[in-house]
């Protein structure tokens, strides 16, 4: 069996490894498995399985257009024909979506190729909310249920993805359950039920979702001895872990900031995955890391914390909150995001969003109870 698997990203970050996962289980069974991505550089040891959509120039150009129509995922149409000439030679038999939504394919033009093949089986996990609104890949923040009857008048101007000029939600909403919809053979997969019951509630609950936890690994993600607290000097300090990868107002960046100042001298803030900017911007008493590919780095930090928390407001899954508590540190998470539903399978605390105070107590209840 020939498998097809596109994302925007491939071997790196959370959906770049949950691919990478996908197709070395597919590869162990005996398939021929690719994986086509849009951006950004791929390991060297998962090459062997990388085909690139267009180039980085489309990427820059559909961006560009994106920002000033509001139309993300409808350009790239030149590098998007090549690929799928490539795809009809490959000839798949299984072709498993991910994220589509990050400047670098058509999918107007994709969902008309994958119609054209009616035998092909089809998967589509959804990472986000991005697939059945007419535009942003999260609402919960904003209270926003436009998405349930048609996005017609867009609560997040300005926000991700960013439209300065014209906002075209109604159209692009109209434009998506034309597309999305009409697939024979395709199953949408939910990495939580929360998302699960939000996909059965949009135009895409014509299709069957099945719930499937990312998985990790656990060979990797474990309590794992490093010299991380002797490198930074934190031999008697409490660590407060927060990881992301791509480190956001909604997913609490500035609530650190806060907690910084709020918390004594006996605790340091570690945040993991901050780019060139956030990191040269850090206040002196947090320490910052930037982005790390390595699993294994991650395992060693995870472990050397005293508590990690989540504080993103919209989370379909919680990843690293997985990952922190396979490493044998406490997570706390906000209520209302799919990172309750995760704690409770594998433990960990759940606070009201906004509470600060009830943070703070958390945070200080987990560390002091560990010394």
């Amino acid at each position: 069996m020939r498998v097809l698997i596109i994302n925007a990203v491939c071997g790196i970050r959370s959906t770049g490894r949950i691919c990478i996962d996908i197709a070395e289980r597919f590869e162990q069974d005996g398939h021929e498995v690719k994986i086509a991505y849009g951006r950004e550089d791929v390991p060297e040891e998962y090459k062997k399985y990388a085909v690139l959509i267009g180039s980085i120039y489309e990427v820059y150009w559909h961006a560009l257009m994106s920002k000033v129509f509001d139309a993300r995922g409808y350009w790239s149409i030149a590098g998007t024909k090549k690929f799928l000439k490539w795809a009809n030679e490959f000839d798949p038999d299984l072709v498993w979506l991910h994220n589509l939504h990050d400047y670098f394919i058509n999918t107007s033009e994709l969902f008309k190729w994958i119609k054209s093949r009616p035998k092909m089986t089809v998967k589509w996990t959804q990472h986000d909310c991005w697939s059945f609104t007419g535009g942003c890949s999260h609402f919960s923040a904003a209270k926003c249920y436009q998405w349930k009857t048609g996005c017609t008048n867009c609560s997040s101007r300005g926000k991700f993805p960013r439209a300065p000029l014209f906002i075209n939600s109604r159209k692009n909403f109209q434009i998506k359950k034309r597309d999305f919809t009409g697939v024979n053979n395709m199953t949408l997969i939910t990495p939580s039920k929360w998302l699960k019951d939000l996909v059965n509630e949009s135009f895409l609950k014509c299709y069957p979702v099945e719930v499937n936890y990312n998985n990790i690994d656990r060979q990797i993600f474990k309590p794992t001895n490093s010299d991380f607290r002797d490198k930074y000097d934190l031999l008697n300090k409490h660590i407060v872990l927060g990881v992301a990868s791509n480190w956001t107002e909604k997913k609490g960046l500035f609530e650190f900031y806060r907690l910084a100042k709020e918390l004594d001298e006996t605790y340091v803030i570690v945040l993991v995955g901050l780019t060139d900017r956030q990191y040269k911007r850090l206040p002196k008493n947090i320490i910052g890391i930037k982005r790390t590919n390595s699993r294994e780095e991650l395992a060693e930090i995870y472990s050397s914390a005293d508590v990690f928390v989540n504080l993103s407001k919209e989370e379909t899954f919680g990843l690293t909150t997985v990952e922190a508590e396979a490493c044998g540190t406490t997570a706390i998470v906000y209520e209302n995001t799919a990172c309750e539903e995760i704690v409770g399978i594998y433990g960990g605390v759940v606070i009201e969003q906004d509470n600060f105070e009830q943070l703070l107590n958390e945070i200080r209840r987990i560390c002091t109870s560990q010394h």
